[in-house]
Formats: C-alpha cells, structure tokens, sequence
C-alpha cells in the first residue's frame, strides 16, 4: 500500500481523532492547570482546521478519501469525504475554534472546566463524524454520541433549572434516537447496508416496497426532526437555554440541531434522492413540516422576553429553511437550503456570543432591559446588529444569499406558497429583531446594569469574549459579499445541487 494511499485512506479518522483525543486529555487536567488545558483545547483545534483544509483540496481536485472499518461481516463504519460532508466539517472546525477561544474567556473563573471542555471536546468529535458518515450505521453511531457527549454540557452550571433542561433535551433526544434506530435497522432489512451514495440508493426499489420506505421515510424524519427541532419536536431547545453561553452557541450554530438538519438533507438526497422522494410524495410532507416550524418558531419568537429564548424560537424557525429547501424539487433551492446550514451557522454564534456578552459584562438577560446597551458595548452591539440584520435577510449579509436561492427556487419549481411562507417569515424576523436593535442603540441607556462586571481589560469586556462575536460577524459579511467567489459556502452548495440532480449547467 503507498503511502498516499494510506494517508487519503485515515484522513478522516484523523480528523476526528484531533479532537477526539485532546478531549479525553482534559479530563485529566488537573483543574487549577489553565496553561494545560488551554494548550490542549487549541492544539486539538487548530490540529482539526490544518486537517480539513488538506481534506477540502483533496476533495475539490477529485480525491477520494475513505476510512472504512468493518465492525461485523456485513456492516462498517465508514468516514467518507464528500462535498456535503466538507460543508458541514468545514463549518463544525471554523466555528468550533472561535468558540473554544470564546469558552476559555467565558468560564476563566468557573468550576469543573476540564468536565466541561472533556465533553465539549467529545461532542465536536461526534459532530465531525457526522459530517463524514459515510453510510447510514455510522452516522446512527456518531448521532448517539453527540446526544450522550452534550447532556454534560446542558447540565453543566449544576442548577435546577440546568438539570431539569438536560433531563428534558435527552428525553426528546433518546426519543428521537430510538425512532431512527428503529427506521435504520428497518430500511436495512429492505436493502442492506445503506450507503450515502448522491442520488440516492433506493430509486430502483420494486413498487410494493413503496409503502414500508413511506414509513421508513417518516420514522427517520421523527428521529433527526428531534434535533433538527422541527414542531412539535423542538420543545428541548428553548428549555435547553439554562446552559452557558458556549453551550448555547454549540447547539445552535454548530452541533446539534445542525446535524439533525444534515441528517434530513442525507435522507433527501443520499438515500432516497430527491427525485424518489418527490415520487413518493415525501417532499410535500418535509416541505409542510418545515413551513409550520419556520413560521411556528417566529411568531413564538415575539413573544420572548428572555434573550436567549427569544434566540432559541428563532432557531427553531431559521433551521427549518434547510429542509425546506430540500423539499422543493430543483436545484436552486437546494442550494438555497444546503448553503444556509452554513450561513445560520456563522449568523446564529454571532447572536449568541453577544447575547452571552451582554450576561456576562452586565447582567443582560431580558430584551427589556437592553436599552442602550449599544453606547456601552458597541462592538458587541454592532456584531450584533450584523447577525440580526443577516437573519432577516438584508443584502449583503450572508442571509440574503439563502433566503434569495430558496425564493428563486420556489419560483422555479412553480411553487409560489413558498414565497409567502418566505415573506411571512421576513416580516416576523423583522419583528423579533428590529425592536432589540432599536432599543440598543436609540433608546438612554439606564443609571445602572442589572450586574456589571468591569474586566481588566482595555476593550468593552474580556478580549476573549469580544473578539468571537467580531471575527464570526465579518465571515456573516464576506459569505455575503464574496458569495460567487471560489471555495465560498455558496459555490459549494452549487456543487453538490449539481451532482445531486446530474447536471452540468443550471441557471
């Protein structure tokens, strides 16, 4: 065996070894070490980022690079590099260093941090894993994982509210994950091993399979729609926001509702195909559940107080723009839903790095009590003034890029509800964010803050705090503004619309 062929053969298992294996260091990191556990948070960061990058050129020049292990004659755990799985590894290592950089600031003064940054470390591990399944009893394996590694974090500050969040998140979890156990092992019986091949594995199943894939279909739409947090299986992520900010920024920009969304655009395109799919009527069922949650999820986002669950609510919404581009059948609107997994990524950390800042630096929790905070923290402010405006779609930020695919889409596949489903949604995201920014930046700020906290620092808070927010910000601003530049989220997404539907050209 050469050695390129061995080297394009690990690959993938050393990317999630480099995190993988820092992690399980820091457990054993004395908890007064900061030095150690810090270098081994950053070695196993920047260790994964250098790995990716060498993955992304090999993929982009044509490379093929597989890990497969075989568990049992008939089945393997398999790491495949494709150019789906790169845009979702590439967002998980992206965002997984600046958030690092963000907790190390964030819990400088807490307890149990080699606990928390062990498990932090486990749960990037099992997001990368998923990105690179390569067939469907891997990405089961590593979707479990990811439910197990994450609970410590919920759970972490040790209060009743926080226990009684993390209860409630793995009770929908392991839930949704015996439903997708179930709906694997079915699907296996049909057909046998299930691996993620782009359109699809099952087009030429015989006709009186058709009702048992149906089921199948719904029982793994139930199994990754817990994450995903697809109504009425969201109820574990506004009750998850008792978790510190960190934590918060993980769930929602880069582990777990992530990975139940790239999970459906799996199903959609790599198991079923989107055209068998559309045959059986499945995408009318995806398309229907995404539009009552993005529209669900808004109208419960106005009516938050709290910061974080007004975030959370928006979540719910903004997640489901994925699966609802996969449902529309044509390839521009699956560019517009494949490019958002990346693009509410960057915008949703954004959000919550400030939505922390502001807890952290003055006790800010509540919508109402951020009247003018933008004169007290205006770069925190302004960061998040570019990830609100991102979310309600205004050009030239990241946003925009999505929502003005998926509508192009819907116009293309003569699907005009979509359009009102997309402008319904606008309109209340306007209505959820515009009046905080208002507030921030119009309103007098008061005599004093619920609970300020002066850093010894020279900028409006910690350096480690702010810089995150700042740096996730411009990459909201240059997916916007370099969208149709080579290697840019967008041009990915182009990609993999293309191979999925077998075209060359499209419009």
């Amino acid at each position: 065996m050469s050695p390129l062929l061995t080297w394009t053969t690990w690959l993938p298992a050393a990317i999630v070894f480099s995190s993988l294996i820092p992690g399980l260091l820091i457990f054993l990191v004395k908890e007064e070490d900061c030095n150690r556990r810090t270098l081994l948070n950053m070695t196993g960061t920047l260790l994964t980022l250098l790995l990716v990058g060498v993955l992304i050129w090999g993929v982009f020049l044509g490379g093929v690079f597989e890990t497969r292990v075989t568990i049992v004659p008939g089945l393997d755990l398999v790491l495949r590099a494709d150019a789906l799985s790169m845009l979702f590894v590439t967002l998980s290592s992206v965002l997984w260093l600046v958030t690092t950089i963000y907790a190390i600031g964030y819990l400088e003064h807490a307890s149990n941090r080699s606990r928390f940054f062990g498990f932090f470390s486990l749960c990037v591990s099992a997001t990368v894993g998923i990105a690179l399944a390569g067939n469907l009893f891997t990405f089961l394996v590593f979707y479990e994982i990811l439910t197990l590694a994450t609970y410590p974090l919920v759970a972490h500050s040790g209060t009743s509210a926080a226990t009684r969040g993390a209860r409630i998140y793995l009770a929908y979890t392991i839930a949704g994950g015996i439903a997708l156990l179930i709906g694997v092992v079915w699907l296996r019986t049909l057909t046998g091993p299930v691996d993620f091949v782009e359109r699809g594995v099952l087009t030429d199943m015989p006709a009186a399979l058709h009702p048992q894939l149906i089921a199948i279909f719904l029982l793994l739409l139930l199994g990754l729609g817990v994450k995903a947090a697809l109504v009425p299986l969201h109820g574990w992520l506004p009750q998850s926001m008792v978790a510190p900010a960190p934590v918060s920024s993980l769930l929602h920009a880069v582990a777990v509702v992530k990975a139940g969304a790239f999970g459906i655009l799996r199903v959609v395109y790599d198991v079923y195909g989107v055209e068998f799919a559309s045959e059986l009527g499945l995408l009318t069922i995806l398309g229907a559940a995404a539009s009552v949650t993005i529209l669900y999820g808004s109208v419960m986002a106005l009516r938050q107080d709290g910061l974080k669950k007004r975030l959370a609510y928006s979540t719910v919404s903004q997640v489901s723009y994925i699966a609802l581009g996969a449902s529309i059948l044509g390839p521009i609107a699956s560019i517009g839903g494949m490019v958002h997994l990346v693009h509410q990524g960057i915008m949703k950390i954004t959000l919550f790095f400030c939505a922390g800042n502001y807890a952290e630096t003055l006790g800010v929790h509540k919508v109402s009590e951020m009247d003018g905070v933008g004169r007290r923290m205006p770069w925190t402010t302004l960061a998040f003034t570019v990830g609100a405006l991102g979310m309600i779609g205004i050009p030239p930020i990241a946003g925009f890029v999505s929502k003005w695919y998926l509508g192009l889409g819907a116009v293309e596949a003569g699907k005009d509800w979509v359009l009102l489903v997309l402008a319904a949604s606008t309109l209340l995201n306007a209505g959820y964010f515009l009046p905080i920014l208002y507030k921030a930046w119009f309103r007098p700020p008061p005599e004093s803050w619920p609970h300020e906290h002066v850093f010894d620092s020279r900028f409006e808070t910690l350096g480690a705090l702010l810089w995150p927010p700042v740096i996730t910000a411009v990459l909201c601003l240059i997916a916007g503004l370099f969208a149709a530049s080579p290697f840019s989220p967008l041009e990915w997404a182009t990609l993999i619309a293309r191979r999925e539907y077998g075209l060359i050209e499209f419009r």
